[in-house]
């Protein structure tokens, strides 16, 4: 592995695994303040807010500046966020240490578009991404478990310390984290306008097929999980631990497929556009299970669901980024970051309403969105094929 890889892993671990402690005690946190659990969703949903309307900025911005200074301020401005939501007593504090993450969110991205610029070809490139998924499961394994003994000191003593491990982080990448980008563009025109680079990109045909879909499968994955709790305490009675239990699973899945089977079985196997159309199927399928009310087939559906997300994200982030101009790659995954955001705001909405109506209904409409998904990208895949086709005949006719 090389130097400059292995910093990048590092860079990316250290934020992924930070981002794991505080899940088991910033609900507790922000109620021991007397503050209500609508308080709680508030402070996510502020945090995905600021994500959307950043990411994509940032991601133009690396692609004019270069890699290397985007991921070193937007660490910094986690640990400066981390640091101010730990000594916030109040809730507009809280909302400040939130948003001051949120808005330079471009950590886990601006790592992504490194890990592209390295890549000498679209396999290792998708190998590449696997590895930052990878660090996602693995972090969000150990991660809640630190964060657990680290609450015992204080509610407030885990979010001091994922704070010093971003300014730890900070100082190691700005020291040893070479630039990757060979292709920075000094010309790129900056908008402060966070929707436009969104807009833009759902204007080129190219990809406009593969943006509509990701936006549908992190609905899908956001929603799903939104849920995940609820309908195991609802449909099983399952107390809080056994559903701990379940996302351990869950992650060990993610971690063992992105870090061994992805490069090894999945990317030998199939092309990316391939692995793509059968993940969907994959979550289709999981999906529809996971809606019958029986747990052994409940828990088939959600290993299929566990192995089409951690395949689709990282196949779908390769395929965009491959197919974008060299110079727009950090545009590309930063416009993803953005519309990833998005779907985190609106999701657990729509999937918390169709839960209230139905327990199981939010499952059975992600396999309905997962086929329609799949629709969009066949009838796409039909029109490139008949375009060559046109294009090959009138190349004969001249």
């Amino acid at each position: 592995m090389s130097k400059e890889k292995a910093i990048i892993i590092f860079t990316a671990a250290i934020d992924v695994i930070g981002l794991g402690i505080i899940i088991p005690v910033l609900p507790v946190y922000v109620q021991s303040f007397g503050l209500s659990a609508f308080s709680v969703a508030l402070l996510f949903s502020v945090y995905s807010l600021f994500s959307f309307l950043s990411a994509p900025f940032l991601g133009v911005l690396s692609d004019k500046v270069g890699r290397r200074p985007v991921l070193i301020t937007s660490i910094a401005s986690t640990s400066i966020g981390w640091f101010i939501f730990a000594l916030g007593h109040s809730m507009p504090l809280l909302l400040l240490g939130r948003i001051i993450d949120g808005l330079a969110a471009g950590n886990i991205s601006t790592a992504q578009s490194a890990m592209s610029d390295i890549a000498k070809d679209p396999k290792e490139r998708a190998g590449n991404l696997g590895i930052i998924g990878m660090i996602f499961g693995l972090g969000f394994i150990v991660g809640p478990l630190i964060g657990g003994l680290l609450g015992q000191v204080s509610h407030s003593f885990p979010f001091f310390f994922v704070g010093g491990m971003a300014l730890i982080n900070v100082i190691l990448a700005y020291f040893f984290l070479p630039e990757t980008n060979k292709h920075i563009d000094k010309d790129k025109v900056i908008t402060w306008n966070p929707l436009k680079p969104i807009v833009a990109a759902f204007k080129n045909i190219k990809l406009r097929s593969l943006y509509i879909v990701w936006f549908m499968f992190n609905v899908i994955a956001v929603g799903s999980n939104t849920v995940f709790a609820l309908f195991l305490g609802k449909a099983y009675g399952f107390p809080p631990i056994m559903t701990g239990l379940f996302f351990t699973g869950i992650g060990v899945i993610l971690a063992l497929n992105q870090g061994y089977l992805l490069k090894n079985f999945w990317l030998q196997k199939f092309k990316e556009k391939q692995l793509i159309l059968l993940m969907i199927s994959f979550f289709a399928f999981g999906f529809l299970l996971m809606s019958i009310h029986s747990i052994w087939i409940f828990v088939l559906g959600m290993i299929f669901t566990a192995f089409g997300q951690s395949n689709l994200g990282v196949a779908m982030t390769s395929e965009i980024v491959g197919e974008a101009d060299v110079k727009e790659r950090g545009e590309a995954v930063g416009v993803l970051s953005g519309i990833s955001s998005a779907a985190n705001i609106l999701a657990p909405i729509g999937s918390g309403l169709a839960f209230q109506y139905r327990e199981n209904l939010p499952y059975m409409i992600a396999s309905m969105f997962s086929l329609l998904a799949l629709g969009i990208l066949y009838k796409t895949k039909v029109s490139e094929k008949h375009n060559q086709e046109s294009d090959v005949l009138a190349r004969e006719v001249i």
